[in-house]
């Protein structure tokens, strides 16, 4: 029995920072998200009466403890539902660097959801997978609905969930992201998580994000790029003014994310309409119209700090292969 599943990661635009369940990954806040088309992961899961205990490799290597340690834990929640004893080969690769703020727990933690459902005979609905990423990877179940993404926040597990607010092809923008570092970060997304309470400013981003998260639905329903945009700039700040500023603070970009930055504001000045979003990593992502982002790639290409360029248009959810 063995099956395969491609995941893309997400981009959030307003961002998930702050669980209300640890346990659960249940958020303190709704979030909203758009899947990215090139940055993925391809996981295959085999079940075997051979295996004495599962086998996880990441990108051809054996999986270091602590990402064992998770992934079978997810494994263990399948295999209860399945009410079986079968032990899993897995393998995962992503497209992209790891640990560097492109969500890749998000993309691995989905594909590893449904090919591994799958492989054990579940055949569950999206709304139940994303549930069950999310218990894997809250950014998890952002990954699951195709296109642009709504992850209701939710009183409990089940009402915690994401949904697609509008399919991949509605909107005809890009997310170009401008890979200025590739090491993992010291300190992960999970332990970050757990650290907000401790920022003075956490509890009065929540308080904001209900009506930000009105304006930027109105933005997309209407298209208004503009608006998005500056949501989204500002969205971003607001988090790492969280991240800053809780005990001990976490820094998860650069100089180079810096230099990244004003580079975008230099070419909103000359025309180039152009937003910049980062999650808990140095990588700047650009949100920009499709048309525009032959000049933005040019512009990058002169950076001798950016050491690869990721396009995304808006992405498929996840998906058997």
């Amino acid at each position: 029995m063995k099956a395969a599943a491609k995941a893309t990661s997400n981009i959030a635009f307003i961002k998930y920072w702050g669980k209300k369940d640890e346990a659960l990954r249940i958020p303190a806040n709704s979030s909203i998200s758009m899947n990215l088309s090139n940055a993925y992961s391809i996981t295959s899961v085999e079940l075997s009466k051979n295996l004495k205990k599962d086998q996880v490799y990441l990108n051809s290597k054996k999986a270091e403890e602590d990402e064992y340690t998770r992934i079978v834990k997810h494994l263990d929640l399948i295999r209860a539902l399945a009410k079986s004893n079968l032990f899993a080969k897995v393998k995962s690769r992503n497209s992209f660097p790891k640990g560097t703020g492109i969500a890749s727990s998000a993309s691995g933690f989905a594909a590893l959801t449904l090919a591994a459902t799958k492989a054990f005979k579940l055949n569950l609905s999206q709304k139940k997978l994303s549930i069950l990423a999310r218990l894997g990877s809250g950014s998890a179940c952002r990954s699951i609905p195709p296109g642009f993404v709504e992850w209701v926040k939710g009183a409990d597990s089940k009402t915690s969930y994401a949904k697609t607010l509008y399919p991949p092809s509605y909107w005809d923008i890009l997310d170009i992201v401008a890979i200025v570092g590739e090491s993992k970060k010291e300190i992960s997304s999970t332990k970050g998580h757990s650290l907000t309470g401790t920022s003075p400013f956490f509890n009065k981003r929540i308080a904001d994000l209900p009506q930000k998260i009105k304006d930027i639905k109105k933005a997309l329903k209407f298209k208004d790029f503009t608006k998005l945009g500056t949501i989204i700039e500002e969205e971003a700040l607001n988090m790492h003014a969280v991240m800053l500023t809780q005990r001990p603070p976490l820094i998860y970009f650069n100089s180079s994310s810096l230099s990244i930055i004003r580079e975008i504001y230099e070419m909103r000045k000359k025309g180039i309409e152009a937003y910049f979003t980062l999650d808990a990593g140095p990588n700047v992502h650009i949100i920009c119209k499709a048309p525009d982002a032959p000049k933005i790639k040019k512009i990058l290409k002169n950076q001798k700090i950016v050491k690869k360029i990721l396009v995304n248009k808006p992405g498929n959810g996840t998906e058997i292969i």
